[in-house]
């Protein structure tokens, strides 16, 4: 084990208020590319730029583009949560880990079994209808698994995945509560993030805690704000101190 990975173990034995805050980069290690990186979403050729399929304008005009992107990535085979949600869901249970915030729309973290998940942008499993509103999952829609538009059987108006598209806003009651989580936290982890794209980049600011931890490929913006900074791989290294969390880890009574 490293000294940065043994240093972060024992700051996580030590905390008792950790929020992690995530973004792409921690469903890469499940098989599901990020957004930036080299092998990202945003680096494939691709007859309509990712970009514009997913923002709101388009969706609007073609949400046929949307579901073919959704159906090709859902059918990916042996995505399921990896080490790092694991373990996450773990600190969880032991009472460490107060909150998760994720930019990921992915739903591994509560596949996981993590429970306090704090989705800034939303989560493909769940739809919503465009004319009356009515909420469903994704499991109610084999057309929109098979790459196909879903229509509401009530008012046959077009359903839509409960993501922010590209010029949307964030829901104010999720950025307040990861606001709040955050700015209680005495550890916060950031992992799998860039920090390029605001506002939820900009949450870092609300942190007052003492140990700050940057778990990310390549630098941020943020990074000399870090009190730790880890360029390995996120499930790697949570797998390696997850024994040694565990010994030395104790659940605070609520």
């Amino acid at each position: 084990m490293s000294d940065d990975a043994s240093t972060l173990a024992q700051w996580i034995a030590e905390a008792h208020d950790i929020v992690f805050f995530g973004g792409a980069g921690v469903s890469t290690e499940s098989g599901i590319p990020d957004f930036r990186g080299a092998k990202g979403f945003y680096h494939q050729e691709r007859e309509i730029p990712l970009e514009r399929v997913l923002s709101i304008d388009f969706f609007s005009a073609c949400p046929g583009a949307y579901y073919a992107w959704f159906a090709e990535e859902t059918a990916r085979e042996g995505v399921a949560p990896n080490a790092a949600h694991r373990f996450l869901a773990d600190l969880e249970r032991a009472g460490k880990l107060k909150a998760v915030v994720t930019q990921n729309i992915d739903g591994l973290h509560q596949a996981a079994g993590s429970k306090r998940v704090l989705e800034l942008h939303g989560n493909w499993t769940r739809l919503e209808c465009t004319g009356c509103g009515a909420r469903s999952t994704i499991d109610d829609f084999d057309e929109a698994r098979a790459g196909r538009v879903p229509h509401c059987p009530s008012c046959s108006a077009v359903v839509r995945p409960d993501i922010v598209f590209y010029g949307e806003a964030l829901d104010p009651a999720t950025l307040e509560g990861a606001v709040l989580a955050i700015a209680r936290a005495d550890m916060l982890i950031v992992g799998g993030t860039s920090l390029a794209v605001y506002p939820a980049a900009g949450l870092i600011d609300y942190y007052q805690g003492g140990r700050l931890v940057l778990m990310n490929a390549t630098p941020t913006p943020y990074d000399g704000r870090a009190d730790l900074i880890i360029r390995e791989p996120i499930g790697r290294v949570f797998a390696q101190i997850q024994g040694h969390v565990r010994a030395g880890a104790t659940v605070r009574p609520e």
